[in-house]
């Protein structure tokens, strides 16, 4: 039989009654990870319910049509892949849409991406659609519809920036008892589709906005009971209780569902980040990173530091004070306060921003953080959260602290707020002489535009990793 090589676009017959949708790239160091998924969706291009939802999470179809049968790896490849039975395909069920998401970066970071149709029985290759991609985090390779009682396949290729919840909510899949819309101080999730215009026919063009987005399916596991949490008011609570869902379902993607750790915060407040506070991006990211500690550690309290020419730690974040807290301590330089005739009154708990400048000097908050766990030991790991606008320009310095801290048992997370330049922090994967590797790294435009879903797993995608490597180095 000859394969059929397919643009996008293109349809051809499925005869087999059983298929195998095989995702297929070139893995390697760098390359984000890739899950496939499907959607069961009727003549209305909607689910009937979050059971039609088919990934990692949610393995196989009620009624057995539609299975998730995994990963393989091998040297420079990896696949992972979706079967369908069609003979088990219910009659509302028109179209079985095979998706696919990145986790840990974009598609264009994917080299070597092909989707492969295969004859499950006759284990022979029917087609198969190689895919060009660039920003996308989630992806429609292909889908599955009926014809006049026929079966057929089309390659679809259409992408999606909103990653795998995003693109999932564009078909209807929901969560119960969902957020309200965060307060204007807390800026609303919002989906970045890349070419709605260009969407595929009888799909929707990627919604422009998504509130927090779903995690399908429930997990087995509930998350964590933090102590203070029934002290928030009502709407950041609910916030609060889906985001640690979203949490353990990272956490557990990654093979580290049991995992505990402190959680360390640090905030850049160097004179180019003060859009970011100004915005409310800052606050955002706060309550966002609360949902990470709680889950993590539920002692219901995260250490922070802020920084910018010199460090100062900030007062412990206790979960049921989270909204005090923001309001007291998410600041910026307070140049307002050298005017003349003037001095504002800080609140006792309050650093003086003005002690803490507007110069980029990442290492002395990174020494100092390094000396609190030194001096503060743990059962658990330390996984500092730490989030900065770029100017980066202290590199020697920066790299010997993070090189000498490999031996420490902290795993340092930098979040980069933008384009900025980043130095060393960009390259540290990269660099040799460490027994492991202690740092991650990844930079956003726009971090109010990636989902909680997407920004958990690229927070923790490392994580469970350096766990690893650091219990055989002997260093946890």
């Amino acid at each position: 039989m000859t394969v059929q090589s397919m643009s996008k676009g293109s349809n051809l017959p499925v005869d087999a009654p059983v298929v195998r949708v095989e995702l297929a790239w070139t893995a390697g160091a760098g390359v984000p990870d890739i899950d496939a998924s499907a959607l069961l969706l009727t003549a209305a291009g909607r689910v009937r319910n979050d059971g039609d939802f088919v990934f990692y999470n949610q393995q196989r179809h009620a009624s057995h049509a539609v299975t998730h049968r995994g990963k393989r790896n091998a040297v420079g490849a990896a696949t992972d892949t979706v079967e369908v039975d069609l003979r088990l395909l219910e009659p509302a069920v028109e179209r079985v849409a095979l998706c696919a998401s990145s986790d840990g970066g974009t598609f264009g970071q994917v080299p070597g991406l092909v989707l492969r149709l295969i004859d499950a029985g006759a284990e022979t290759e029917i087609a198969r659609f190689d895919m060009v991609a660039g920003t996308e985090t989630a992806f429609i390779g292909g889908e599955l519809y009926r014809r006049q009682g026929k079966w057929k396949f089309r390659a679809v290729g259409q992408g999606y920036a909103s990653g795998l919840a995003g693109l999932a909510t564009d078909f209807g899949i929901t969560v119960d008892d969902a957020p309200p819309t965060a307060p204007a101080a807390v800026p609303p999730v919002v989906a970045s589709p890349v070419t709605p215009a260009a969407s595929a026919p009888g799909y929707p063009a990627p919604t422009p906005s998504v509130p927090t987005p779903p995690v399908p399916a429930a997990p087995p596991a509930a998350p964590r009971l933090t102590k203070g949490e029934e002290q928030l008011p009502v709407d950041m609570r609910k916030r609060l209780s889906l985001r640690k869902e979203q949490v353990a379902v990272s956490l557990r993607k990654h093979g580290a569902a049991e995992v505990t750790a402190r959680v360390v915060l640090v905030l850049d407040a160097s004179g180019s980040m003060a859009p970011q506070y100004s915005k409310g991006v800052v606050a955002d990211v706060v309550e966002r990173m609360a949902a990470v500690a709680a889950q993590l550690d539920d002692d219901g309290e995260m250490q922070a530091w802020t920084f910018a020419s010199h460090p100062a730690r900030l007062p412990d974040l206790r979960l049921g004070e989270l909204p005090d807290w923001l309001r007291l301590h998410v600041r910026v330089g307070e140049m307002s306060l050298f005017r003349r005739g003037r001095k504002k009154c800080l609140d006792p708990r309050q650093v003086d921003m003005r002690e803490v400048g507007i110069q980029n000097e990442e290492q002395k908050v990174i020494a100092e953080v390094r000396s609190f766990v030194g001096n503060s030991p743990a059962a658990a790991p330390t996984l500092v959260l730490f989030f900065s606008d770029g100017g980066v320009y202290r590199n020697a310095e920066i790299e010997r602290e993070l090189r000498e801290a490999v031996e420490e048992p902290i795993f340092w997370q930098f979040v980069g707020l933008g384009r900025a330049n980043y130095g060393v922090l960009e390259r540290f994967d990269t660099l040799p002489g460490r027994r492991v590797d202690n740092v991650g790294f990844f930079a956003v435009d726009d971090i109010g535009t990636v989902p909680d879903p997407e920004l958990y797993d690229r927070l923790l995608s490392e994580f469970p990793l350096w766990i690893t490597a650091a219990s055989r180095a002997g260093i946890l």
